[in-house]
């Protein structure tokens, strides 16, 4: 069927891409780790905490939950209450969750296309972190694309549930 062909194609070019996304946020999460291993040692041992470290934090925390949520949604790692659909048929399961995804794919193109928007307010107006004086709107496009990612995901999940609930 056209529908479960094009949850595979979308499906192929998206999970690459969560791939590295998931690769980097794994890297990101070890520097976090060991950047804040760092300052605690610093502060308390030398008694000189690591200049800007919770804005670094703060920063690699948007990346590491934008690139993450997107593996999250391919693993189906998402909570998820089935106690009173588990109960359904099969195919009323399959209806459930395409208007699921249908409602979550519109929410996250909503937020994807804000994070756009907000991208150009930022950039004009020079928005830095207080300390270390780091622009913010390099860090809003990559929450974006993170987000972006995550509709394809949810775009590919919709087909899928689709073709699940016409051939039942």
């Amino acid at each position: 069927m056209w529908l479960e062909k094009t949850a595979n194609l979308i499906g192929r070019v998206t999970h690459p891409i969560v791939s590295v996304l998931k690769s980097i946020a794994m890297g990101i999460l070890v520097l976090m780790m060991f950047l804040t291993a760092m300052d605690v040692i610093f502060r308390y041992v030398f008694n000189r905490p690591i200049t800007g470290s919770y804005e670094l934090i703060e920063f690699m925390m948007a990346i590491l939950v934008s690139f993450g949520i997107a593996y999250c949604a391919v693993m189906g790692g998402h909570v998820s209450v089935d106690l009173v659909v588990a109960r359904f048929s099969e195919k009323t399961q399959a209806i459930i969750e395409s208007i699921t995804s249908l409602l979550s794919l519109g929410l996250f193109i909503l937020i994807t296309w804000q994070n756009v928007l907000y991208i150009k307010e930022n950039f004009h107006s020079k928005l830095e972190s207080a300390v270390l004086f780091i622009p913010a709107y390099p860090f809003i496009v990559v929450v974006a694309i993170g987000f972006a990612v995550l509709c394809m995901v949810l775009l590919t999940n919709l087909f899928r549930y689709l073709s699940e609930a016409a051939s039942k």
